[in-house]
């Protein structure tokens, strides 16, 4: 079953045509051996385990288990009961009980648990190369970055190992790398997804998201994970209605082409431009936005107090096990020592101004379309410059934790 594809429909039409999930289970870690790449995963289920999981899903129900047979991936900084969990810090490393909410909605569908994927330490850069661990490979291009903060997630699928995976977005970890890798990335409505067993990086904006191999797989895994939960007390009850056709006209808000930023790639600026004429042949109604302010609101997130919310989720534990930290993860962190609650609170004044700045620009269109990464970069580029490129990757991704879209 080595080329059988991956996304869910193709799964499901096989397990109704007879298909065992054994049989997935044994192409699962025969994919995991043909990739040869030791940084995609951090844990992987014991296969006897997971063989034993899915005997016990009973008949094929996609009803009942809208995920019945289908093999996934967590990000190594969600919970997952017995399983080893180390935001990719093995002196942070602590074996959870239970799964964390989202987890535990997937299993209650269906789903079978491959193991934990690598990440950018404590989901702290976009680059997927913070990590300990060995950096997992593009799934497009090895000389390439990952992408992150969730790139084992995106690898896994990209590769086809997995139906789909779990990560998190605070900045662009679900987006990026899932651009960088050719698949797609669901960053849902904050709180939509519970965030109760993710070990934090800035709670006040992160979201569990979701990596799969086409639009609609990620949006059934939204609909099955969309659920309140009350041990959240960011948690929100958000909608996950069927997907209906699209409207005959979409305003659509794009980038004004003087601001537009690419930082000297012209590959990615005419990508751009190719996918804003494909949408134009489809009848939307593209409206042009300044720009300069949604940039301002990135730029709060890491040149801004906001990454004392990240020092906040891991003070105690660096306070006795900093030396263990990637050294890069450990400079950014620690940055925010010399921030003071003032500080804190200019950074709040200053972001609450921009959101009434840009609420009209973000009413007068249905959607926004901006690239996901303004640029491409290589392994070798980013050793030479390890926290510019990591910045420019989330120019177009920052704001949109910030803003609630």
């Amino acid at each position: 079953m080595s080329d059988l594809p991956f996304d869910l429909h193709s799964l499901h039409q096989a397990y109704e045509a007879g298909l065992s999930p054994a049989t997935v289970v044994e192409t699962v870690f025969q994919r995991i051996a043909a990739a040869a790449d030791p940084g995609i995963f951090i844990h992987l289920a014991d296969r006897e385990a997971l063989l034993r999981e899915a005997a016990a899903l009973g008949p094929f129900d996609p009803v009942t288990k809208p995920l019945w047979g289908i093999p996934c991936g967590v990000k190594d900084n969600i919970d997952v009961a017995g399983m080893p969990t180390t935001a990719a810090c093995p002196a942070f490393t602590y074996r959870p009980r239970e799964d964390a909410t989202v987890v535990a909605l997937l299993r209650q569908a269906g789903a079978l648990i491959v193991g934990k994927t690598n990440l950018d330490q404590f989901a702290t850069g976009l680059v997927g190369v913070r990590t300990p661990y060995p950096v997992p490979r593009n799934a497009v291009d090895p000389d390439l970055i990952p992408g992150g903060s969730s790139s084992g997630s995106a690898v896994a699928t990209a590769r086809g190992i997995l139906s789909f995976a779990l990560g998190t977005d605070t900045a662009g970890s679900g987006r990026i790398p899932a651009g960088l890798n050719n698949i797609v990335g669901l960053k849902p409505t904050f709180g939509a997804l519970s965030a109760h067993g993710v070990v934090p990086a800035c709670r006040s904006i992160d979201c569990v998201s979701i990596f799969a191999l086409t639009v609609e797989d990620a949006y059934r895994v939204f609909a099955v994970a969309a659920r309140y939960d009350i041990r959240d007390c960011y948690s929100r009850p958000i909608l996950a209605p069927a997907l209906g056709a699209r409207p005959p006209v979409l305003r659509v808000g794009v980038p004004a082409r003087a601001d537009r930023r690419f930082f000297g790639d012209t590959a990615m600026e005419r990508g751009f431009d190719a996918a804003l004429e494909q949408l134009a042949r489809m009848g939307c109604v593209l409206e042009e936005l300044q720009f300069a302010d949604f940039y301002a609101a990135s730029s709060l997130l890491y040149e801004g107090p906001f990454v004392a919310e990240r020092y906040a989720a891991i003070s105690e534990f660096m306070s006795t096990h900093e030396d263990a930290m990637h050294p890069v993860t450990r400079t950014i962190i620690a940055g925010a020592r010399s921030l003071t609650a003032v500080d804190a609170f200019k950074g709040i004044y200053a972001l609450q101004a921009l959101r009434a700045r840009l609420a009209p620009a973000i009413a007068s269109a249905d959607l926004i379309c901006v690239p996901t990464a303004p640029s491409h970069c290589s392994l070798a580029a980013l050793e030479a410059e390890p926290i510019a490129a990591n910045s420019r990757l989330g120019t177009y991704t920052n704001f949109v934790n910030f803003l609630d879209l």
